[in-house]
């Protein structure tokens, strides 16, 4: 039994994988690298090289819509010609035969996580890399630009609530991957002085850990906004962090991550203090922790929605993975965003739609095996 239905799955998951991540791809990349194509002259080759290295990323989100598309038209499929039936008549409960479609959907879920760990990301910085190459090979090419990096403080008032505070304001236009360019530096954590940093370009000195300033004016002003003093200077070391240098070298695109990459970038956002966007990767490295995990789900559900006596055709079962599919993602993006604006917790914003299709899926099969 396990064999044959396994067989019957295969052949509907490999169709609904390479179905939704064509039309994934054609949707995101296609129209994209066309238009790029006609209007800045890419060239067809390199056009080639950054589609293929997009695909990855649809093939990850095509897996738990393929394993929701399989189990839901071979389970219609067997309900509708009665091969459920008989072999709930040979003493098979739906919990056993629901069991295939589970533990294939633990293979497939393992091999989203794979992909998304290990095969996406990398291709993802590989694309975005080419394409700027190719837009970009006639300018110099900065690894960074607009560099903002924000430091608090927290302040304790006279009756004894806590006010946090910008301390120091770290600005650069652009990094080379050696210097930063165009700075400028608002510092207010010594009390009673403000200073205010206008710099040309700076680089780190790793040798004394100092940042080196070149061609620059320092603007003194007292607590009262009084002016205090003004120095040029051709050259100057000031003891900075070095975190907006790590945020330059460091900072993708969240698509370009794993989780380890976030978990690393996340302790760069902790130094800088700018809790919204802690908050927002904190949700996203849950949510791609929670991502593979929607193919059990998926699975389950299809099985189950398949499982109830009914006669239904590819195309009903088609429509109806559309609709549970649209359904998961709305949920999906509004208890990420809620998560984000810290009503829930991250991982409750992450792993919310997973609990309440899983709920549905038990609730569905439970009714299936009553019957």
């Amino acid at each position: 039994m396990d064999r044959y239905l396994t067989s019957e799955l295969l052949a509907p998951f490999f169709f609904g994988v390479g179905a939704f991540s064509s039309i994934g791809v054609t949707i995101d990349a296609v129209f994209d690298l066309v238009r790029k194509i006609v209007e800045s002259g890419l060239p067809i080759d390199i056009a080639i090289q950054v589609f293929l290295l997009k695909f990855p990323n649809f093939i990850v989100l095509a897996f738990p819509m393929s394993t929701l598309l399989a189990t839901l038209m071979t389970y219609s499929r067997l309900s509708s010609e009665s091969e459920l039936i008989a072999l709930r008549g040979c003493g098979v409960s739906v919990y056993r035969m629901v069991l295939t479609a589970v533990m294939l959907s633990l293979v497939v879920t393992g091999m989203t996580f794979v992909f998304n760990e290990q095969i996406a990301p990398a291709a993802n910085y590989q694309a975005a890399r080419t394409l700027e190459k190719a837009l970009k090979s006639d300018k110099p090419t900065f690894k960074q630009q607009n560099i903002f990096y924000p430091e608090y403080q927290d302040v304790t008032q006279p009756d004894g609530s806590k006010n946090r505070i910008l301390t120091r304001l770290f600005y650069a236009d652009q990094f080379d991957g050696k210097r930063m360019m165009g700075l400028t530096i608002i510092d207010r954590s010594t009390k009673g002085l403000n200073q205010i940093l206008v710099s040309e370009s700076a680089q780190w000195n790793a040798s004394q850990n100092v940042w080196d300033f070149y061609n620059g004016t320092i603007y003194f002003v007292a607590a009262d906004r009084s002016y205090r003093n003004i120095v040029r200077f051709e050259q100057q070391q000031l003891q900075l962090p070095r975190t907006p240098l790590s945020l330059a070298e460091k900072s993708r695109d969240y698509g370009e991550m794993n989780i380890a990459d976030a978990l690393d970038q996340l302790q760069v956002e902790y130094l800088g203090g700018d809790r919204q966007k802690i908050r927002k990767l904190q949700v996203r490295i849950q949510q791609k922790i929670s991502l593979p995990f929607v193919c059990v789900v998926f699975g389950l559900v299809g099985a189950a929605m398949g499982s109830i006596p009914q006669r239904t055709g590819r195309g009903t079962s088609f429509g109806i993975s559309v609709i549970v599919i649209f359904s998961y993602y709305l949920i999906f993006f509004i208890s990420g965003a809620i998560a984000q604006a810290g009503v829930i917790s991250p991982f409750m914003g992450a792993w919310l739609p997973n609990f309440v299709f899983l709920g549905i899926g038990l609730f569905l099969l439970m009714r299936v095996a009553n019957r």
